[in-house]
């Protein structure tokens, strides 16, 4: 049996980074992003914003199974941009990141593999700087039950301690909590124990 992922690594907000080599100068951007239409948004204003620079180069990482992912040259030498900027962000084991680099040209060419190495330093830099923190996949159920099964289910809710988003305590008592993926099965086999306890997947 597979084990389930349920936790993953991020960055908190954002972070930059510089380097240069050869007059060459480099600016990477991370951020903190949690969807496609997001990291639209930001390579665009960075295109705008440094509408000057030879390259807005960038990748990115999605889903806590790291299974969105894209590296752009944007007219740089294939491979030589996009991949070690993503190649960075694998090797610190983040998803839900972007990074942007911005390429000022020096004058003097770097060739492959110089620009390879100064996309990847740019990254590291700017992930060096970065705030890393883990988070957690979490699954929502509402519990439902009735007044006199209060203290029973409160009681298993006190033993594996899931997140309290909602509760009503009337006749009828509704319960929404939040755990992590992992621990979801005991919470739910252990209430659905409890005759007369309905459980509602989010």
């Amino acid at each position: 049996m597979t084990d389930i992922v349920d936790s993953y690594f991020t960055i908190k907000g954002e972070s930059k980074g510089e380097y240069s080599e050869k007059r060459s100068k480099f600016l990477a951007f991370a951020f903190h992003v949690e969807n496609v239409e997001q990291i639209k948004e930001l390579v665009s204003q960075h295109e705008k914003k440094y509408y000057d620079a030879r390259h807005v180069c960038y990748a990115y990482m999605l889903g806590h199974l790291h299974d969105v992912f894209r590296a752009v040259d944007n007219g740089e030498p294939s491979s030589t941009a996009g991949k070690p900027i993503l190649g960075q962000i694998i090797k610190n084991d983040l998803t839900d990141i972007l990074v942007i680099v911005v390429r000022y040209f020096g004058g003097v060419k770097l060739g492959t593999s110089g620009l390879a190495n100064a996309y990847k330093e740019a990254t590291s830099i700017a992930l060096e700087n970065a705030l890393i923190e883990e988070r957690t996949v979490d699954t929502t159920i509402n519990v439902n039950f009735e007044y006199p099964l209060l203290n029973e289910v409160m009681r298993v809710v006190k033993d594996l301690n899931p997140k309290i988003l909602k509760q009503e305590f009337e006749l009828n008592c509704l319960l929404t909590l939040q755990i992590r993926q992992s621990e979801a099965t005991t919470l739910t086999s252990r209430l659905e124990n409890i005759r007369g306890v309905t459980i509602e997947h989010n």
